[in-house]
């Protein structure tokens, strides 16, 4: 049965302040992306941070009119384990009223539960790659470099969270994928192909656009790092390939983002060099990507990497690691290198350093690939998503009422 000529009425659940800062952002921007693609959509995150589509209905579980759970004083864990058994609570009264529920981790187990024995399908996004492997490798990198993470870092081991996002895992219909990378570590885990769906996360082009005049080619190069300064997103390697580089003697690396203390402490020699300038936190990225030649992202792990997708919008080549490199096609809109190859990363540094033609080639690219990424785009690809798991299911929107606020609320 074909779902091609019919909307889909969607419960997203989000466990969070959706509007707010990271996923919270990523989760706002995905359901205005929907809202535009046509779905019709229940929207049941813990909270509001930011105006949601005129459209959708909304039913936060953990707020009510200005008042909020105090996450600091409940507990995160303790939280979304509440927003997750109010919004499994509501599903009996959404039967037939609902084609597809979207979850989000953590925030999702009672909620997958419920919805297997109602019969109703089920999306649980993945935001990164399988956290098992993500709390490995970071680990072991962390051991490398003699840098220890706090208890409460969101890429420590916890038995606990670890424990409960793989119990979700079993129990979603498909599991969202943001990127080929994720996908890969889900099935050297044992998932099948089945079991996993691709979709795109995306940048606002309103925000993110390319100068109108490209920089002046007698100037050095300018590279450019933005994201939280963490042993996963490999700063330490692009510190060691940009001092290798002599691109270190004429150009500037930038930093912009807050840096582990431990993190920093251990990189202090390489960060004192005078053509690295760390920024700290930053309200002004776009404008910093406008005014740099390239940007570099040689994580380790990765989800999808929006920063990058930004960076292109902006004008701004990209240098990525293959954990990240879902926009980057090598020698096309950017230049890839394997996790960790210093070396690699040193030259294609020095080729743009002394190839401003390629430069030149290779952000033209990019510019245009962008408009393949945007949140709008991305509204569409997820829209597909969904009805690829409905089709696969043999499931079409069933004839029905549409939800409204007060049915949406009791619990």
């Amino acid at each position: 049965m074909s779902t091609s000529n019919r909307t889909i009425r969607v419960l997203y659940s989000f466990p969070l302040r959706i509007g707010a800062d990271r996923i919270c952002y990523t989760a706002w921007q995905q359901v205005n992306g929907l809202a535009a693609a046509g779905a019709e959509l229940l929207l049941a995150p813990a909270s509001v941070g930011r105006p949601l589509p005129a459209g959708a209905a909304v039913a936060p579980t953990l707020a009510w009119r200005n008042l909020r759970v105090p996450f600091r004083v409940v507990g995160t864990m303790r939280a979304v384990a509440l927003h997750d058994r109010i919004v499994a609570a509501r599903l009996e009264r959404l039967v037939g009223t609902i084609d597809l529920i979207h979850t989000w981790p953590l925030g999702a187990l009672e909620t997958l539960k419920t919805a297997a024995r109602l019969g109703i399908p089920t999306v649980l996004e993945r935001p990164n790659a399988h956290t098992r492997f993500a709390m490995e490798v970071v680990q072991a990198e962390c051991e490398q470099l003699g840098v220890a993470l706090p208890p409460d870092h969101e890429h420590a081991y916890d038995r606990e969270k670890l424990e409960r996002e793989e119990a979700e895992y079993s129990l979603a219909t498909r599991l969202l994928c943001p990127a080929d990378f994720v996908v890969k570590t889900f099935l050297d885990r044992g998932f099948t192909k089945h079991q996993l769906v691709r979709h795109i996360y995306g940048y606002d082009e309103r925000i993110y656009y390319p100068a109108e005049a490209q920089r002046a080619p007698g100037r050095g190069l300018t590279m450019l790092f933005v994201g939280a300064c963490a042993v996963r997103k490999g700063v330490h390697f692009a510190l060691e390939a940009w001092l290798k580089s002599p691109a270190s003697k004429e150009g500037k690396f930038l930093i912009a983002g807050e840096f582990l203390p431990a993190y920093r402490e251990k990189l202090a020699a390489m960060l004192a060099h005078p053509s690295v300038t760390v920024l700290g936190h930053r309200n002004d990225v776009p404008e910093l990507m406008r005014n740099s030649d390239v940007v570099v992202l040689p994580s380790i792990e990765e989800g999808f990497p929006l920063v990058l997708a930004e960076a292109v919008g902006c004008g701004c080549v990209p240098l990525a690691s293959e954990a990240c490199a879902e926009i980057c096609q090598h020698m096309t809109t950017g230049l890839t290198h394997r996790v960790g190859d210093v070396e690699t990363l040193a030259q294609q540094i020095t080729m743009l350093h002394e190839n401003r033609e390629l430069l030149k080639e290779l952000r033209a690219e990019s510019i245009e690939a962008a408009k393949g990424v945007t949140w709008t785009a991305a509204g569409r690809v997820l829209f597909d998503a969904y009805r690829q798991t409905l089709e696969e299911l043999g499931k079409s929107p069933a004839p029905g009422e549409s939800f409204d606020r007060q049915t949406v609320s009791a619990h």
